[in-house]
């Protein structure tokens, strides 16, 4: 059984859609940037997904725009080589 072993703080939960995508590109952001990413589209889908968010091609274009251009060229480039 899990218990709670601290508070839980007013508005823990209150992040809209948009926030938690805009929050899932951020992380993937820092990931990116420290070169942890192999295919920046299935992590895009993948962590929205264990999110509980949508996982769509649109939202997961969203995503990968606002990681930044230069962190997709280099993703799809290094996709391309193999």
């Amino acid at each position: 059984m899990d218990t709670q072993d601290a508070p839980i703080e007013d508005g823990h939960d209150e992040a809209t859609v948009s926030e938690k995508i805009a929050g899932v590109a951020q992380q993937m952001r820092g990931d990116a940037a420290v070169g942890h990413v192999d295919d920046l589209r299935a992590m895009a889908r993948q962590r929205l997904e264990e999110a509980q968010l949508p996982s769509d091609d649109d939202t997961v274009d969203r995503v990968l725009g606002a990681v930044g251009p230069s962190s997709t060229a280099s993703t799809e480039a290094a996709s391309a080589a193999d």
